[in-house]
């Protein structure tokens, strides 16, 4: 009984119910555990799952900046990934820049929104109109990465599809995202522009539109 609970709850916690059937049979080598444990598993896996969405070391390894893929997402070999449209993150502005510094720089390209980083890789996001908007306040030696805070901004990663990116540029209002390492959320691989997703799928944009 001490093993069965003990299994019970190993599968509730891990989310892996036949690991824990695998692992009480080789220490009791006994066909009749097996029954009640696959029981008790199924049990316990269906109420863990319904009071913690989230399995506890995936809920650590983001606290830890690991972000591993989704496993209940379905992915196709057709689905077309990040990965297919990412482009060198050379364009990011740099957190110790004044205001005045990357002013004519933001006239150069029609994106409106920037991939801003320090010393430490990727500081955060900034839309072109916050960067216009600090200038005029009369802001402009102020340092680019003041116009970001926290640890939290809009990303991608390279196995992202897709689809991915434009839900995550359409809820963040931003069309340019960096795509960033799922061991390291600073570690900067890249960014993705919406205009280049738009020419992918076929629909290409004119300047100024």
């Amino acid at each position: 009984y001490a093993l069965v609970g003990m299994g019970t709850a190993f599968a509730g916690v891990v989310r892996a119910p036949m690991t824990s059937v695998v692992m009480i049979f080789e220490i009791t080598r006994d066909y009749a555990v097996i029954v009640p444990l696959m029981i008790s598993n199924l049990v316990s896996y269906f109420i863990a799952s319904r009071l913690q969405k989230e399995p506890i070391y995936e809920v650590l390894a983001e606290q830890d900046g690991i972000h591993l893929p989704l496993g209940g997402r379905s992915r196709t070999g057709k689905q077309r990934q990040v990965v297919q449209v990412l482009r060198p993150g050379t364009d990011a502005l740099q957190a110790e820049e004044s205001l005045e510094q990357v002013f004519g720089r933001l006239h150069q390209f029609a994106q409106q929104s920037w991939v801003v980083r320090d010393s430490n890789g990727v500081a955060g996001v900034v839309k072109r109109d916050e960067l216009e908007r600090a200038i005029a306040e009369g802001g402009a030696e102020k340092k680019v990465g003041e116009l970001v805070s926290g640890t939290e901004y809009p990303h991608l990663h390279s196995d992202h599809s897709l689809d991915d990116a434009l839900d995550r540029m359409g809820a963040s209002g931003m069309d340019v995202l960096p795509v960033v390492s799922r061991a390291d959320i600073r570690q900067l691989l890249g960014i993705v522009r919406l205009q280049d997703v738009l020419e992918l799928y076929g629909v290409s944009r004119k300047a100024g539109s």
